[in-house]
Protein backbone atom coordinates (compact mmCIF):
# COMPACT_ATOMS: atom_id res chain seq x y z
CA UNK A 1 0.00 0.00 0.00
CA UNK A 2 1.38 3.18 -1.19
CA UNK A 3 1.44 6.52 0.75
CA UNK A 4 -1.45 7.68 -2.39
CA UNK A 5 -3.18 4.77 -1.66
CA UNK A 6 -4.18 5.18 1.39
CA UNK A 7 -4.59 8.76 1.13
CA UNK A 8 -7.26 7.88 -1.42
CA UNK A 9 -8.40 5.35 1.06
CA UNK A 10 -8.61 8.14 3.84
CA UNK A 11 -10.18 10.34 1.63
CA UNK A 12 -13.48 7.73 0.53
CA UNK A 13 -13.88 6.80 3.94
CA UNK A 14 -14.16 10.56 5.18
CA UNK A 15 -16.63 11.25 2.33
CA UNK A 16 -18.49 8.51 2.39
CA UNK A 17 -18.88 7.88 6.36
CA UNK A 18 -17.44 10.44 8.20
CA UNK A 19 -14.39 8.58 9.42
CA UNK A 20 -10.96 9.77 10.30
CA UNK A 21 -8.29 7.09 9.34
CA UNK A 22 -5.62 8.39 11.32
CA UNK A 23 -1.71 7.23 10.34
CA UNK A 24 -1.74 5.03 13.07
CA UNK A 25 -4.59 3.49 11.34
CA UNK A 26 -2.68 2.04 8.54
CA UNK A 27 -1.63 -1.38 9.27
CA UNK A 28 -5.10 -2.54 9.86
CA UNK A 29 -6.38 -0.63 7.07
CA UNK A 30 -3.74 -2.71 5.11
CA UNK A 31 -4.59 -5.81 6.83
CA UNK A 32 -8.12 -5.50 6.33
CA UNK A 33 -8.35 -4.63 2.43
CA UNK A 34 -5.88 -7.24 1.43
CA UNK A 35 -8.37 -10.07 2.63
CA UNK A 36 -10.85 -7.44 -0.13
CA UNK A 37 -7.78 -7.70 -2.89
CA UNK A 38 -7.86 -11.50 -2.43
CA UNK A 39 -11.50 -11.82 -2.36
CA UNK A 40 -11.63 -10.27 -5.91
CA UNK A 41 -8.18 -10.95 -7.18
CA UNK A 42 -6.49 -7.87 -7.08
CA UNK A 43 -3.14 -7.96 -7.49
CA UNK A 44 -2.24 -4.32 -6.13
CA UNK A 45 -3.88 -1.32 -4.18
CA UNK A 46 -4.18 0.58 -7.49
CA UNK A 47 -6.53 -2.13 -8.51
CA UNK A 48 -8.66 -2.56 -5.40
CA UNK A 49 -8.83 1.46 -5.97
CA UNK A 50 -10.37 1.32 -9.15
CA UNK A 51 -12.84 -1.39 -8.56
CA UNK A 52 -14.10 0.32 -5.23
CA UNK A 53 -14.39 3.57 -7.92
CA UNK A 54 -16.41 1.45 -10.43
CA UNK A 55 -18.42 -0.55 -8.02
CA UNK A 56 -22.35 0.17 -7.91
CA UNK A 57 -22.43 -0.39 -4.10
CA UNK A 58 -21.17 -3.58 -3.65
CA UNK A 59 -17.60 -3.24 -2.90
CA UNK A 60 -18.21 0.11 -0.75
CA UNK A 61 -20.43 -1.76 1.28
CA UNK A 62 -17.40 -4.61 1.98
CA UNK A 63 -15.19 -1.39 2.09
CA UNK A 64 -17.16 0.05 4.78
CA UNK A 65 -17.82 -3.51 6.90
CA UNK A 66 -13.55 -3.90 6.26
CA UNK A 67 -12.27 -0.14 8.10
CA UNK A 68 -14.89 0.09 10.90
CA UNK A 69 -14.16 -2.40 14.33
CA UNK A 70 -16.73 -3.55 16.46
CA UNK A 71 -15.81 -3.90 20.29
CA UNK A 72 -18.56 -4.22 21.92
CA UNK A 73 -19.96 -6.58 25.20
CA UNK A 74 -22.78 -7.45 27.27
CA UNK A 75 -23.58 -4.29 29.94
CA UNK A 76 -20.67 -2.56 29.20
CA UNK A 77 -20.20 0.58 31.05
CA UNK A 78 -22.14 -0.97 33.92
CA UNK A 79 -22.74 2.75 34.82
CA UNK A 80 -24.92 3.81 32.42
CA UNK A 81 -27.55 0.46 32.07
CA UNK A 82 -27.67 0.98 36.19
CA UNK A 83 -28.46 5.11 35.56
CA UNK A 84 -30.83 4.43 32.68
CA UNK A 85 -32.88 1.76 35.25
CA UNK A 86 -33.07 4.42 38.31
CA UNK A 87 -33.43 7.87 37.04
CA UNK A 88 -33.79 7.80 33.23
CA UNK A 89 -36.26 5.36 33.16
CA UNK A 90 -38.52 6.51 35.46
CA UNK A 91 -38.59 10.17 34.04
CA UNK A 92 -38.97 9.51 30.55
CA UNK A 93 -41.98 7.26 31.47
CA UNK A 94 -43.17 9.79 33.86
CA UNK A 95 -42.81 12.32 30.64
CA UNK A 96 -44.75 10.47 28.43
CA UNK A 97 -48.01 9.28 30.42
CA UNK A 98 -50.38 10.84 27.97
CA UNK A 99 -48.70 8.55 24.83
CA UNK A 100 -47.55 5.75 26.35
CA UNK A 101 -44.86 5.33 24.08
CA UNK A 102 -40.98 5.46 24.60
CA UNK A 103 -38.51 5.19 22.11
CA UNK A 104 -34.55 4.24 22.81
CA UNK A 105 -31.94 4.42 20.10
CA UNK A 106 -28.45 2.51 20.30
CA UNK A 107 -26.80 4.47 17.52
CA UNK A 108 -23.35 2.47 16.27
CA UNK A 109 -24.98 -1.13 17.96
CA UNK A 110 -22.49 -3.30 16.36
CA UNK A 111 -22.84 -6.62 17.16
CA UNK A 112 -25.90 -6.30 19.42
CA UNK A 113 -24.81 -6.49 22.44
CA UNK A 114 -25.55 -2.90 23.67
CA UNK A 115 -29.66 -3.02 22.04
CA UNK A 116 -29.93 -6.37 24.05
CA UNK A 117 -28.62 -4.61 27.14
CA UNK A 118 -31.07 -1.85 26.97
CA UNK A 119 -34.05 -4.79 26.26
CA UNK A 120 -32.99 -6.07 29.58
CA UNK A 121 -32.35 -3.00 31.58
CA UNK A 122 -35.67 -2.14 29.64
CA UNK A 123 -37.96 -5.55 30.56
CA UNK A 124 -36.68 -5.25 34.27
CA UNK A 125 -38.48 -1.55 34.92
CA UNK A 126 -41.44 -2.84 33.26
CA UNK A 127 -41.33 -5.81 35.58
CA UNK A 128 -40.97 -3.42 38.53
CA UNK A 129 -44.09 -1.06 37.16
CA UNK A 130 -46.35 -3.62 35.60
CA UNK A 131 -49.41 -2.45 36.48
CA UNK A 132 -48.63 0.94 35.86
CA UNK A 133 -46.70 0.95 32.80
CA UNK A 134 -48.67 -2.19 31.22
CA UNK A 135 -49.11 -2.11 27.27
CA UNK A 136 -47.04 0.89 26.64
CA UNK A 137 -46.05 1.04 23.39
CA UNK A 138 -41.60 0.78 23.87
CA UNK A 139 -39.03 0.18 21.08
CA UNK A 140 -35.79 0.30 20.81
CA UNK A 141 -33.91 0.94 17.07
CA UNK A 142 -30.50 -0.36 16.71
CA UNK A 143 -28.48 1.24 14.15
CA UNK A 144 -25.32 0.35 12.83
CA UNK A 145 -23.05 1.32 9.13
CA UNK A 146 -22.02 -2.49 9.26
CA UNK A 147 -24.08 -4.53 7.76
CA UNK A 148 -22.47 -7.98 9.26
CA UNK A 149 -22.53 -6.86 12.35
CA UNK A 150 -26.00 -5.77 11.96
CA UNK A 151 -27.14 -9.62 10.56
CA UNK A 152 -25.37 -10.84 13.83
CA UNK A 153 -27.65 -8.93 16.01
CA UNK A 154 -31.07 -9.81 14.34
CA UNK A 155 -30.11 -13.32 14.75
CA UNK A 156 -29.42 -12.52 18.49
CA UNK A 157 -27.53 -15.35 18.81
CA UNK A 158 -23.74 -15.10 20.90
CA UNK A 159 -21.42 -17.40 21.91
CA UNK A 160 -20.84 -18.58 25.68
CA UNK A 161 -17.22 -16.46 26.18
CA UNK A 162 -18.40 -13.71 25.09
CA UNK A 163 -21.02 -13.69 27.71
CA UNK A 164 -19.01 -12.63 30.36
CA UNK A 165 -21.05 -8.84 31.16
CA UNK A 166 -24.64 -11.20 31.97
CA UNK A 167 -25.21 -12.26 35.52
CA UNK A 168 -25.78 -15.92 35.61
CA UNK A 169 -29.83 -14.52 36.38
CA UNK A 170 -29.62 -12.72 33.17
CA UNK A 171 -28.17 -15.44 31.08
CA UNK A 172 -31.34 -17.67 32.39
CA UNK A 173 -34.10 -15.40 32.42
CA UNK A 174 -33.31 -13.43 28.78
CA UNK A 175 -31.43 -16.58 26.87
CA UNK A 176 -31.94 -19.99 25.86
CA UNK A 177 -28.93 -22.10 25.61
CA UNK A 178 -27.53 -24.12 23.35
CA UNK A 179 -24.82 -26.53 24.04
CA UNK A 180 -23.31 -28.74 21.59
CA UNK A 181 -19.99 -29.88 22.49
CA UNK A 182 -17.08 -26.79 22.02
CA UNK A 183 -20.07 -24.51 20.31
CA UNK A 184 -22.06 -23.79 23.42
CA UNK A 185 -24.11 -20.41 22.42
CA UNK A 186 -26.48 -18.44 23.81
CA UNK A 187 -30.04 -16.93 21.80
CA UNK A 188 -32.09 -14.30 22.97
CA UNK A 189 -35.36 -14.91 24.05
CA UNK A 190 -38.21 -13.01 21.55
CA UNK A 191 -39.77 -11.16 24.94
CA UNK A 192 -36.27 -8.76 24.24
CA UNK A 193 -35.44 -9.77 20.49
CA UNK A 194 -38.90 -8.42 19.65
CA UNK A 195 -38.06 -4.95 21.52
CA UNK A 196 -35.48 -3.79 18.75
CA UNK A 197 -35.77 -3.21 15.23
CA UNK A 198 -32.15 -3.40 13.43
CA UNK A 199 -31.78 -1.57 10.84
CA UNK A 200 -28.22 0.00 8.48
CA UNK A 201 -27.84 3.64 8.95
CA UNK A 202 -24.99 5.79 8.19
CA UNK A 203 -25.29 8.34 10.85
CA UNK A 204 -23.77 11.42 8.06
CA UNK A 205 -26.55 10.45 5.87
CA UNK A 206 -30.56 11.52 6.14
CA UNK A 207 -32.22 9.88 8.71
CA UNK A 208 -35.51 8.27 7.49
CA UNK A 209 -37.05 8.34 11.80
CA UNK A 210 -39.85 10.09 11.91
CA UNK A 211 -40.30 10.48 15.58
CA UNK A 212 -38.74 11.26 18.17
CA UNK A 213 -36.25 9.71 21.32
CA UNK A 214 -36.24 9.70 24.73
CA UNK A 215 -33.39 7.88 25.36
CA UNK A 216 -30.04 7.71 22.31
CA UNK A 217 -27.16 5.52 23.17
CA UNK A 218 -24.19 6.71 20.74
CA UNK A 219 -20.54 4.93 22.60
CA UNK A 220 -17.31 5.07 21.12
CA UNK A 221 -18.48 5.93 17.76
CA UNK A 222 -17.49 9.81 17.63
CA UNK A 223 -13.99 8.90 18.49
CA UNK A 224 -13.82 7.75 14.52
CA UNK A 225 -14.96 11.37 13.61
CA UNK A 226 -12.93 14.68 13.46
CA UNK A 227 -14.33 17.91 15.83
CA UNK A 228 -16.55 19.61 12.69
CA UNK A 229 -18.59 16.27 11.92
CA UNK A 230 -18.85 16.08 16.18
CA UNK A 231 -20.81 19.55 16.51
CA UNK A 232 -22.99 18.46 13.47
CA UNK A 233 -23.84 14.73 14.79
CA UNK A 234 -24.71 16.02 18.41
CA UNK A 235 -26.56 19.22 17.15
CA UNK A 236 -29.15 16.78 15.05
CA UNK A 237 -28.87 14.07 18.37
CA UNK A 238 -30.40 16.98 19.97
CA UNK A 239 -32.88 17.67 17.49
CA UNK A 240 -34.21 14.65 17.53
CA UNK A 241 -34.35 13.85 21.51
CA UNK A 242 -37.35 15.04 23.27
CA UNK A 243 -37.69 16.91 26.29
CA UNK A 244 -36.37 15.47 28.79
CA UNK A 245 -34.32 13.45 26.57
CA UNK A 246 -30.68 11.61 27.79
CA UNK A 247 -27.81 10.64 25.46
CA UNK A 248 -25.02 8.36 26.43
CA UNK A 249 -22.00 8.43 25.18
CA UNK A 250 -18.76 5.97 25.58
CA UNK A 251 -16.06 6.30 28.36
CA UNK A 252 -13.23 8.26 26.29
CA UNK A 253 -15.68 10.90 24.23
CA UNK A 254 -17.12 14.27 25.97
CA UNK A 255 -18.79 16.98 24.88
CA UNK A 256 -16.54 19.90 25.48
CA UNK A 257 -16.44 22.20 23.58
CA UNK A 258 -18.26 20.26 20.86
CA UNK A 259 -21.82 21.43 21.75
CA UNK A 260 -23.67 23.21 24.51
CA UNK A 261 -27.01 21.65 23.91
CA UNK A 262 -26.63 19.03 26.70
CA UNK A 263 -25.90 19.16 30.47
CA UNK A 264 -23.25 16.84 31.66
CA UNK A 265 -24.74 14.38 34.50
CA UNK A 266 -21.07 12.56 35.25
CA UNK A 267 -20.03 9.09 33.76
CA UNK A 268 -20.10 10.39 30.11
CA UNK A 269 -24.46 10.58 30.91
CA UNK A 270 -26.03 13.81 29.12
CA UNK A 271 -29.48 15.02 29.54
CA UNK A 272 -30.53 18.15 26.98
CA UNK A 273 -31.21 21.07 27.58
CA UNK A 274 -32.16 22.75 24.38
Amino acid sequence: MTDSNFAHIREVAYQRTGIVLGDHKREMVYSRLARRCRALGASNFDEYIRILEMSDGDELSHFVNSITTNLTSFFREQHHFEFLLETVLPDVFEANTASRRVRIWSAGCSTGEEPYSIAITLHKFLQKNAVRYRSWDVKILATDLDSNVLAHGKRGVYHISGSDGLSTEDRREYFDELDQGNNHELIAKDKIRNMITFNRLNLLHKWPMKGQFDVIFCRNVVIYFDKSTQKVLFDRYANVLKDPGYLMIGHSENLHRVTDRFKALGGTRYKKIS
